[in-house]
């Protein structure tokens, strides 16, 4: 490789335009020839010529190239018309359409350890938004029919929230267990859920698998996993309500992390190949196997922490804006999410790493 150069390409599939970054190389390799073609990119220094070949599924635009520009600390910058065709394969945690009438396996997705074995799910169910009871007065003329009424799922039901979902495990406890304990699991310790009352439980969706009985279990690599259900989460929620800015927090309303969706288009380029090497983009090569697609569709956010104290005015604005929306994740959770979300931005060039006082990062789907 020329040296250790660095190549940062982002692409935004709706806008079909794209950002390459081409970073000096180690020590300083300036100058640099830069030849860009539609399938590959070519680095020319001092030291010998290296040909990047970009992932099959992306096309750039060479003669769109503007905005050239050296930027200190990072490199070369340019944007340039650019398209990218390929299907997301998403981490399915629960697919509702394939899975109901089947018997299913609940397993710990941090250990792999069942929790429930062979529940034939019939009826798959998408809860309500949190506030649906507050808005039955403008749907009824008379007193509310619902009123202190929960919805629980029978024992063949799976209802399905933002960030959870509820089942019913009557048939799987040998004692009644109370409201409002927590689910742990028996192998690995980390907290599943909790429980809602004696015979309903929920599970959050970044500390469980739900796959079909016949099918076995497969370890995903759990900074992966994460990502990916809570950046699906984003993606449903800014679709079904148009809510862009959330708050992260834990069981007990602590507020870990604000976060802004800021789109959902973007295509990064984590692992670009050339006959000679495989170049790793350090943001995503903890996931990166021989055989997996060198480019990842992703979602960008700005976030701010607010651990110790951290951004307390700015959480407590939040908090109040009916316009921000809540997600709940186990306190361990939270925790790994703004470290993922950290080390994003600690591999983002320098340049891209603030925006508007908050902080850049990308979610991989």
């Amino acid at each position: 490789m020329a040296a250790g150069a660095r190549v940062f390409l982002e692409v935004r599939s709706r806008l079909r335009r794209a950002l390459l970054i081409v970073g000096e190389p180690k020590g300083g390799g300036m100058p640099m020839d830069v030849t860009i073609t539609p399938f590959s990119l070519r680095l020319i220094i001092p030291e010998g010529c290296t040909e990047i070949w970009l992932p099959a599924e992306v096309r750039l635009v060479p003669s769109s190239c503007r905005g050239l520009q050296y930027v200190a600390g990072d490199g070369l910058h340019l944007r340039l018309q650019a398209q990218a065709e390929f299907s997301t394969k998403l981490i399915s945690i629960f697919n509702q359409s394939s899975q109901a009438q089947e018997c299913c396996t609940f397993y710990c997705q941090s250990c792999g350890e069942v929790i429930i074995r062979d529940r034939k799910l019939l009826r798959v169910l998408p809860l309500p938004s949190e506030n649906w009871g507050a808005l039955v007065e403008e749907w009824c003329c008379h007193p509310d029919p619902f009123a202190n009424k929960l919805l629980h799922p029978r024992e063949n039901d799976c209802f399905i929230g933002d960030s959870f979902f509820l089942v019913n495990l009557r048939s799987n406890l040998q004692q009644e267990p109370k409201a409002n304990t927590k689910v742990i699991c028996k192998r690995c310790k980390v907290v599943l859920g909790e429980t809602v009352s004696s015979e309903t439980t929920k599970f959050y969706m970044t500390e469980v698998i739900i796959q079909p009985s016949e099918r076995s279990f497969s370890i995903i690599p759990r900074s992966q996993f994460v990502q990916s259900i809570v950046a699906q989460c984003l993606v449903e929620l800014s679709s079904a309500r148009s809510t862009f800015r959330y708050t992260i927090q834990d069981q007990d309303g602590k507020v870990y992390i604000l976060l802004w969706l800021l789109n959902l288009d973007s295509l990064v380029i984590e692992s670009l190949r050339s006959s000679k090497h495989i170049t790793k983009f350090p943001l995503f090569e903890d996931t990166l196997k021989s055989d997996s697609s060198p480019a990842w569709n992703a979602v960008k956010v700005l976030y701010q922490p607010c651990i110790k104290s951290r951004n307390k005015k700015l959480a407590s604005l939040w908090e109040s804006d009916i316009s921000v929306h809540s997600l709940t994740l186990p306190s361990a959770t939270c925790l790994e999410l703004l470290l993922i979300l950290s080390r994003s931005n600690a591999m983002l060039p320098p340049s891209l790493r603030q925006m508007n006082s908050f902080q850049v990062a990308f979610l991989k789907m």
